[in-house]
């Protein structure tokens, strides 16, 4: 990745958001499970990103949203959902999505941070995130998903119920 910039996503035309996210998944991507885990709910301003390339062209962004994981005596247990990480197909394998994630992940409060769960691909994003299915495997979502790729990444996981529902956090 050269000359490229990471921003704040609320810099960005949410009309430019919507039509990168279009083309990098497609228009039906709102019936995903992922977006009805978070319906009704605003992205954190604070831990979402866009990508810029050299010629300031949106070629990524990243959005991060308030969610909880409610256990069978319905208590919700608030974490955050980070993604969609989306990035232009002709401008994949640029590392665009790792700078993303990274600078999500980065702004986190450490003395207090909330588990963070995701949609995606247990081996890349355990590689250099920590992110893991070791302690979702009893966790449901409100919509059909592949068990193995739902992840969660937790500095002390004995904290995380073994069961629930992930949803949006309705405080």
């Amino acid at each position: 990745m050269s000359a490229a910039a990471i921003i704040p996503l609320d810099n960005v035309d949410p009309a430019l958001v919507e039509q990168l996210l279009d083309r990098a998944f497609e228009p039906d991507r709102h019936k995903r499970t992922a977006y009805k885990v978070r319906e009704g709910m605003d992205w954190l301003p604070a831990l979402s990103f866009a990508a810029l390339d050299e010629n300031e062209m949106l070629v990524g962004t990243i959005q991060c949203w308030p969610v909880a994981l409610t256990d069978p005596t319905g208590r919700p247990h608030p974490m955050i959902m980070v993604g969609p990480v989306a990035v232009l197909p002709d401008q994949q394998q640029r590392g665009y999505g790792q700078a993303l994630v990274t600078a999500s992940l980065s702004g986190i409060d450490a003395r207090a941070p909330l588990p963070q769960v995701m949609i995606g691909d247990a081996e890349y994003y355990g590689r250099f995130w920590g992110f893991s299915n070791e302690h979702s495997s009893g966790w449901d979502l409100p919509g059909p998903f592949e068990r193995h790729r739902l992840l969660v990444r937790c500095d002390n996981p004995s904290v995380l119920p073994e069961r629930g529902t992930l949803g949006p956090w309705l405080r």
